[in-house]
């Protein structure tokens, strides 16, 4: 079923709209919440919400392409999650091991003026990764979106855990470069 017919059924408040969503684009959601939380219920608990979220933002909201709505409610629930799991000393998955790498990168938010930065940061990254080799880009956006691990990571890019590693600190080392150049460290 195309996009555009999940999302009618959304807004007609159609019954298999959410089945429609699980067949498509279920796998994807999975992966995304399990490569943040590391637990296959937390991770099933966490694409049931998005299912729920979905249904509750649309309407009003019509996104514009679903597998990236979806991938980003799935993520913002997982670590949502994953925040509230660690509250509880209870830790696991990729999630704390890519933000402790990219933490050295990143500028944290403490303020609401550093809140507003933050928007302007985004930005800055897009056009951070839009001039990054296609695979380059790839290999950052599967650590740090996807949160895949350094072995996932050589399986798919058809490399040694070193060289994934040593990759990714020179492409972290660009990204803070490129954000000291745009005044934001």
């Amino acid at each position: 079923m195309e996009d555009s017919q999940i999302v009618e059924l959304y807004w007609s408040r159609g019954e298999d709209a959410v089945a429609e969503t699980a067949k498509k684009y279920g796998k994807y959601c999975y992966s995304i919440a399990y490569r943040i939380l590391g637990d296959d219920r937390d991770a099933e608990e966490a694409v049931n919400d998005t299912y729920m979220g979905a249904w509750n933002s649309m309407p009003p909201h019509r996104p514009s392409v679903l597998s990236t709505f979806l991938g980003k409610l799935t993520r913002r629930i997982s670590i949502n999650r994953w925040r509230a799991r660690r509250a509880d000393k209870r830790g696991g998955g990729q999630l704390p091991v890519a933000m402790e790498e990219l933490a050295e990168a990143l500028p944290a938010p403490d303020t609401p003026e550093q809140l507003v930065e933050a928007r302007e940061l985004t930005a800055s990254i897009d056009r951070f990764l839009a001039s990054l080799p296609e695979e380059e880009r790839d290999l950052f956006v599967c650590r740090y979106w996807y949160f895949a691990s350094i072995a996932e990571l050589g399986a798919a890019f058809g490399a040694g855990a070193g060289k994934i590693k040593s990759k990714l600190f020179r492409t972290r080392n660009k990204l803070k470069a490129h954000l000291e150049q745009e005044g934001f460290l």
